[in-house]
């Protein structure tokens, strides 16, 4: 991406016909905190061809389905909050920022960052609709065809570059523990691991992995590991030196925050499909924005920390070696099994925006997509992914600033739109939104380009959906 800081970084179900009878209309349900009903013109609703599932895209989450409270949300995300991939993000980070440069921009861009994710959760739980599903309220049915599309295609990216990552770490504390020649440290065993379990767990959906392991022990076993690894920092860092050292001035602060909120942000296109299982608004809020903010900024933190004091070289290797060596690797294991977490999110993910496109069944597409991921995790070399995820805030960021001054301001949280094909206002506003993202990051990197697009792109929505009523008048219950 012309003008942007190019350092190198090293990475990111079965229905029933009893509830296919008791699921209703989208939208249909109570909007999480509000006693309205937000239901959805039969018009958007596009027949499915096959028995739908819990997981069905275009179908709203019924009550009885709505089980994540604010417990369960904050264990999700705090748990997609970590991962090896945002250690070596805040990584990148350290040598052009310094410690205190670094924790500004993670802190600021986090922040920033999780309360748009929140919101953006809470339109889930408002409609009771997966996050693609939901888009057609905004930008018509087949204009939500092409955000689908580019949302498979950067979640099978990002699946392919978890496995990559869990397999080189993997790879190399097998080394280190064993030998070079043991089998422990074979690249091709850990990618098939890595993959098939992922797959598994994306197979058997989230409400299935939060509530039965994530909720009740896998929380724990996080915590633990980032109190190992903080405990560690402390005790053999001199943090006071690392504190008073400057940045080498490589990087922009203003670079540096749009990484750091691309963390948050990267999720912005899946956080309706996990939401959507959320009782209510403030829970699906709260547990969202505090679980993610908590684990984002932890572990980038310690990933600026690490590599400042233990390989300032900026090596990925040297970092998991650094990593590897607090509480006998075993802090960076329990981080390395969550990393599969992660990769189960992008793969069902990308089978649900599948199912919004093919009309094929979740949980098959979600098998599909997990053997593709792990094809490319074993036949791509592990390339530099810093341009490609500040790719996401130049789409996706846009995007969802059109999306939430729709469902807020103009809509106010109501599902009950009438139909259309196409809403031109949405995706002028949009385009206008990610053409400000480059002509920002090409021309002007030093300020920044993905708070302000996304802000510019909700601006853009609020005048042109005010000027342009039409089309968006209530359709009747």
């Amino acid at each position: 991406m012309g003008g942007a800081y190019t350092g190198p970084i090293a990475s990111r179900l079965s229905p029933t016909l009893d509830l296919w009878r008791s699921q209703v209309p989208c939208g249909s349900q109570p909007a999480g905190d509000s006693d309205q009903y937000n239901n959805k013109s039969p018009s958007e609703i596009t027949p499915l061809s096959i028995q739908p599932s819990t997981y069905s895209p275009d179908i709203a989450v019924p009550t009885d389905k709505r089980v994540f409270g604010g417990r369960d949300l904050f264990s999700l995300w705090f748990s997609l909050g970590i991962g090896l991939m945002v250690l070596q993000t805040g990584a990148l980070l350290a040598p052009g920022l310094g410690l205190s440069g670094s924790l500004l921009a993670i802190f600021l861009g986090t922040l920033v960052g999780v309360l748009l994710l929140a919101a953006v959760g809470v339109i889930g739980s408002d409609t009771g609709l997966s996050s693609m599903a939901a888009l057609k309220l905004s930008l018509g049915k087949r204009g939500a065809s092409l955000p689908a599309v580019l949302n498979l295609l950067q979640l099978i990216g990002w699946g392919s570059f978890e496995i990559i990552v869990m397999r080189d770490a993997a790879s190399l504390l097998g080394a280190r523990a064993f030998s070079e020649s043991s089998v422990l440290s074979s690249p091709l065993l850990w990618t098939l691991f890595f993959g098939g379990l992922a797959t598994l767990l994306a197979v058997s959906g989230p409400l299935t992995f939060v509530r039965q392991i994530l909720r009740k022990w896998g929380i724990w076993l996080l915590l633990a590991a980032c109190i190992w690894l903080t405990w560690n920092l402390f005790a053999k860092a001199d943090l006071a030196a690392l504190w008073a050292q400057a940045g080498d001035g490589s990087m922009p602060f203003a670079v540096g925050f749009d990484i750091a909120i691309a963390m948050p942000l990267s999720w912005l296109p899946l956080i309706a499909d996990y939401s959507r299982f959320g009782k209510r608004a403030r829970n699906v809020f709260g547990g969202t924005a505090v679980g993610f903010f908590i684990g984002n900024f932890w572990l980038m933190s310690l990933g600026v920390a690490y590599t400042l004091a233990f390989a300032p070289s900026g090596e990925v290797n040297a970092l998991l070696l650094a990593l590897a060596g607090a509480g006998l690797g075993i802090p960076l294991l329990l981080i390395l099994l969550d990393e599969s977490e992660n990769a189960f999110a992008d793969i069902h993910s990308a089978a649900v925006s599948s199912g919004f496109l093919l009309r094929l069944k979740v949980e098959h597409l979600a098998l599909a997509i997990g053997v593709i991921c792990t094809l490319i995790a074993l036949l791509a070399p592990l390339a530099q992914y810093q341009n490609f995820l500040l790719l996401i805030g130049s789409v996706f960021a846009p995007l969802f600033g059109v999306v939430l001054v729709d469902h807020f301001i103009l809509r106010k949280r109501s599902a009950q739109v009438a139909s259309a094909a196409l809403r031109w206002p949405a995706l002028l506003a949009w385009l206008g939104g990610v053409s400000t993202y480059h002509l920002l990051a090409n021309l002007y990197p030093d300020i920044g380009a993905t708070l302000p697009s996304l802000i510019l792109a909700g601006l853009l929505q609020l005048v042109l959906g005010r000027a342009f009523s039409y089309g968006r008048e209530t359709a009747r219950a």
